[in-house]
């Protein structure tokens, strides 16, 4: 019981403290696609709807999870991985052992993060791997000093548009999720990103006609890319949307 309060208040306060506060300057709104956990679809489905708009997206992946199915979904496998950065789409870290930031301490986190990297430059020497996600979302305020010297962005789930200042440890996203999110509350992510010239970032898993409680229908997923292309809104990796955020 006290470690898991211990966990809450660590992620509280990653939420409320910025390490420093990032100035975003891009020059038009955007928005970027994630997926966490590398479910099949998402790496079959997914990416080829991203790829049909010119679109590519960013994978967080944990190497323990590659192959290996969970309750909800069938895995991708290595291959799969490989494929999706020869294709485009950027592979970002999720920990190797998908474990809470919140139970990692510095040395376990660096072993963490060493191990992923190893285990996907084992696969292809030109992935690097730049952008980082809470594993079940839960941030840790110890581990953000951390995490900003070795990623450019960390992605929370913690749900909002980006805007001018921002925490680029704990950055905020909007779920992709059929059971959370409709088509109406899609379209209003996207007033918001184009208003405030935000940062728009989609976070799901798989991508399938029944979804699992963590995924979204590939409807859902073709209305948020139709409704990007009609604001004529870039679809960026986060890598590429970080170039474009600083300016």
């Amino acid at each position: 019981m006290f470690s898991e309060a211990r966990a809450k208040v660590g992620h509280r306060l990653a939420m409320h403290l910025r390490v420093d506060l990032f100035r975003l300057r891009n020059s038009t709104p955007m928005v970027s696609f994630t997926f966490d956990d590398l479910p099949k679809s998402a790496v079959t489905t997914g990416a080829a709807m991203l790829e049909a708009h010119g679109a590519r997206g960013t994978f967080y992946v944990s190497g323990s999870l590659v192959g290996a199915d969970a309750p909800d979904w069938v895995a991708g496998d290595a291959d799969d991985v490989i494929a999706l950065h020869r294709r485009g789409h950027e592979i970002g870290c999720h920990t190797f052992s998908h474990l809470r930031a919140c139970d990692l301490d510095e040395t376990a986190m660096r072993q963490e993060i060493m191990r992923n990297r190893a285990y996907l430059r084992a696969l292809d020497p030109s992935i690097w791997v730049d952008s980082f996600a809470y594993p079940f979302g839960y941030g840790s305020y110890a581990r953000k000093y951390q995490l900003r010297k070795e990623f450019q962005t960390c992605r929370s789930i913690v749900q909002g548009v980006n805007s001018g200042g921002v925490d680029l440890q704990f950055l905020r996203a909007v779920p992709l999720i059929d059971r959370e999110m409709d088509r109406d509350g899609i379209d209003r992510a996207f007033d918001e990103a184009q208003t405030n010239n935000g940062w728009l970032i989609f976070y799901g898993h798989d991508v399938i006609d029944r979804p699992s409680p963590y995924g979204c229908s590939p409807a859902l997923l073709a209305h948020a890319l139709a409704a990007a292309s009609r604001r004529k809104i870039p679809v960026l990796t986060m890598a590429e949307a970080m170039r474009c955020a600083r300016g």
